[in-house]
């Protein structure tokens, strides 16, 4: 089929678009409880006294506190036994106890007072196992981290890695629940996106499009956009100057949402007109490298092992080698979740063995300098029995949505 023939406005595309968030559930409060516990289990195992979490998505995740980092510290305390101890300045009380999901006492200091003494002060009463060890959350700014070390130089401040990543990274059911039903939302949008395209719309109005459509679906969180054509589709996060579709053009669309602070991130390429034989072999290509992927992401394999596969079924269709182009520049995959890029990676330097629960992009990018370029962009997530789609990959550079083949039977 012919991407953007006989399409549809962007009117008529909007109307067609439903609210998708209909029975969402958010993360409830039992299971920031048993993440809490996890942690502090994963402490002890570690002789870790207390983490200290950041404002941003580690803090979300363990206590549901959504706030956004800034130059004053919002952060929270989990010492390896006993409660949450948040930090917060004395003037956002109010705000914070609002936002809180699991309750906790908060320590709050005046402006201009110092939260790092504060959170000595706390460190110190704690009755904490192994002494004063405190793992540090890798968000932290560095201004905050030399705040702590001066206020409290008999801690000794760790990297936190071993219990963040370590609970973040295999997901619960729920976190699935709305990480599919972020996905489905923003293949929609892929979908009526295609359909208003016509020779002369710019790549500024199709991105103009994609931020209603998510939020006509249901987003309650910001949507991120990349749209790309022509020649500019051989760069994998784009040019700084808008395009004009031409017939032919090569189309690149990465785009995603959030739902309860849980992303979505899917790429479709498709060719505006009719495919010719060299865009053909790259799209090709790019498919067999996504299915190597896939089939590679096997219950125990090191995450470096899918990408090795990957630049190997690139190198059989003359790619690469390795990061050379034309051919595969960035790393196969990348965790998601809270964070859009979150670990473990699909890149040949992790070692991480593939576990049930984790999830993961699959977007083994062709680039092709001066032409274009080609990514298909779908995520999946480990079960026991191996990988499974949160989102069909595309079907072919005829019909990348699937509709001939779905209405053929």
């Amino acid at each position: 089929m012919t991407i953007g023939v006989g399409g549809s406005s962007r009117e008529q595309a909007l109307a067609a678009l439903q609210d998708m968030t209909a029975r969402v559930v958010p993360i409830a409060l039992p299971e920031y409880r048993q993440r809490i516990a996890s942690a502090q289990q994963r402490m002890r195992e570690l002789g870790i006294g207390a983490l200290y979490l950041h404002a941003g998505t580690s803090l979300n995740y363990f206590t549901g506190l959504q706030w956004h980092p800034s130059e004053r510290m919002v952060g929270a305390i989990v010492p390896c036994r006993g409660e949450v101890q948040f930090i917060a300045p004395w003037f956002e009380l109010g705000t914070v106890r609002d936002f809180m999901v699991l309750e906790g006492e908060v320590h709050s200091w005046h402006e201009h007072e110092s939260p790092y003494q504060l959170l000595a002060g706390i460190m110190r009463g704690l009755q904490l196992d192994g002494g004063l060890v405190l793992a540090i959350d890798g968000s932290t700014p560095f201004f905050t981290v030399d705040g702590i070390t001066k206020s409290c130089p008999e801690a000794q401040l760790i990297d936190a890695r071993d219990v963040i990543t370590w609970c973040r990274m295999c997901k619960s059911q729920a976190e699935l629940a709305l990480m599919q039903r972020a996905k489905d939302m923003t293949l929609a949008v892929h979908k009526a996106a295609a359909s208003i395209l016509h020779e002369g719309i710019t790549t500024t109005e199709v991105q103009a499009f994609i931020q209603q459509a998510h939020r006509k679906v249901g987003a309650s969180g910001s949507t991120f956009c990349i749209v790309l054509f022509g020649g500019a589709t051989a760069f994998p996060h784009g040019v700084k100057e808008a395009q004009t579709l031409r017939t032919n053009d090569m189309v690149l669309i990465d785009t995603g949402c959030a739902l309860h602070g849980y992303l979505s991130d899917i790429t479709r390429t498709y060719v505006f007109g009719t495919p010719n034989e060299r865009q053909r072999q790259v799209w090709n290509a790019e498919k067999a490298a996504q299915a190597a992927a896939f089939a590679a992401a096997q219950i125990g394999t090191c995450c470096g092992d899918v990408d090795i596969a990957v630049r190997k079924q690139l190198a059989s269709d003359g790619f690469g080698p390795g990061y050379l182009l034309p051919g595969l520049p960035h790393r196969t995959g990348h965790g998601i979740g809270l964070d859009l890029h979150e670990a473990p990676y699909l890149v040949s330097s992790d070692d991480t063995p593939l576990a049930p629960g984790m999830c993961f992009s699959n977007e083994p990018m062709i680039c092709v300098p001066g032409e274009f370029g080609v990514r298909l962009e779908d995520h999946f997530y480990m079960t026991k029995d191996g990988p499974r789609w949160f989102t069909a990959p595309c079907h072919s550079i005829d019909d990348p949505f699937g509709y001939v083949s779905h209405y053929s039977g």
